[in-house]
């Protein structure tokens, strides 16, 4: 049985994201998606139980997908649930070259390998800090994230 690892913070999912975790379903045997509050990308428009529960209802129709959140090192997250891969997903040149970096360290302080699986160029744009930006403003997303996050979305620009 081979388990992967997709980690981000994912504030909030997009259908980039689903994509790669439909792809990663299908390859793999389980795929674990987990939430965490990076910090280097700022305050987050959701709570992390928000974004759990987002996750969970965005990725209801996969089996072999479970849904969990971390506050330690990818690498450390992946050695306790003993996952074989960690899993990305790049859109541009720009993401391989940042994402490479992180690999080749998490390779060398742990010994778990991160696997690329590109996007389809017509979810290439797609970012959450875009999507937060936009919605943000009242602008309609609610094409490029899952209907769980749009009407979570909806309830905020409401408030």
């Amino acid at each position: 049985m081979t388990r992967v690892l997709y980690p981000g913070s994912f504030d909030p999912v997009h259908i980039g994201h689903v994509e790669i975790v439909d792809t990663a379903a299908t390859l793999f045997d389980e795929v674990v998606v987990a939430t965490v509050r990076n910090p280097q990308k700022g305050t987050g428009l959701f709570a992390l139980d928000a974004r759990m529960d987002m996750l969970s209802e965005s990725f209801a129709h996969l089996p072999n997908v479970t849904i969990t959140m971390f506050s330690s090192l990818v690498v450390d997250l992946a050695r306790d649930l003993e996952c074989d891969f960690i899993v990305k997903g790049l859109r541009a040149v720009s993401d391989f070259e940042n994402e490479l970096q992180m690999a080749q360290m998490n390779l060398e302080i742990s010994g778990v390998h991160t696997m690329f699986i590109p996007s389809a160029s017509k979810y290439s744009f797609l970012a959450s800090s875009l999507i937060r930006e936009v919605a943000k403003f009242g602008g309609d997303v609610s094409s490029m994230v899952p209907s769980p996050v749009a009407k979570r979305l909806e309830e905020l620009q409401g408030s």
